[in-house]
């Protein structure tokens, strides 16, 4: 899809849903202006044509079970389409693979993982190493802290920005919304 197949309204709308996948649609649609049918099929067409393509909550899966979790970059010892290919589809085989992404520079592939412990991590290695897909090399790096989760991209040129407020000791921290504007020029 081509960008200009994309209004202001439906940048505004899919920026909303980002920052909050379970707003009803008549608040939605009290937000971009609109009648709640016509919100409704810009929604509905917005996810037919594919640029909505799902909606999710974010699970804290390490306040639920003790896990692992591990950011991978993968190298292959030559790049021919059909070595990606097999590996796409193993990955996309494996529920402890929960992001893979093929990049460019000195690594190939970029891999989240969510494992019980140590001896799953490398059950997993093993498999990407001797798999027969040309996997040369495997860097692990464990998550110690998220400071930022990906919570959505910008698609509009005055998002509405969520902050948190500090938290005084014993207390939790507060969103806070922001309607950001461009200053003067």
């Amino acid at each position: 899809m081509a960008p200009r197949d994309i209004d202001r309204i439906d940048r505004k709308i899919m920026d909303l849903l980002q920052q909050d996948a379970r707003i009803t649609n008549q608040a939605l649609a009290d937000r971009v202006a609109l009648s709640p049918s016509a919100c409704l099929r810009r929604v509905r067409d917005l996810e037919e044509r594919g640029f909505i393509t799902g909606y999710h909550a974010q699970i804290a899966v390490d306040r639920i079970r003790n896990v692992l979790i591990v950011m991978a970059q993968i190298s292959f010892e030559r790049h021919a389409l059909t070595d990606f290919g097999a590996f796409d589809t193993c990955m996309a085989g494996m529920p402890e693979i929960v992001e893979s992404c093929r990049v460019s520079g000195l690594y190939d592939y970029m891999l989240r993982a969510v494992v019980n412990d140590m001896q799953d991590w490398k059950r997993l290695m093993a498999v990407m190493l001797n798999g027969g897909f040309g996997v040369e090399k495997i860097v692990s790096h464990f998550l110690m802290d998220e400071m930022k989760a990906f919570s959505g991209y910008q698609l509009t040129s005055n998002p509405v920005t969520a902050t948190r407020k500090p938290a005084r000791p014993g207390e939790a921290a507060q969103p806070h919304v922001s309607h950001a504007r461009p200053a003067a020029q």
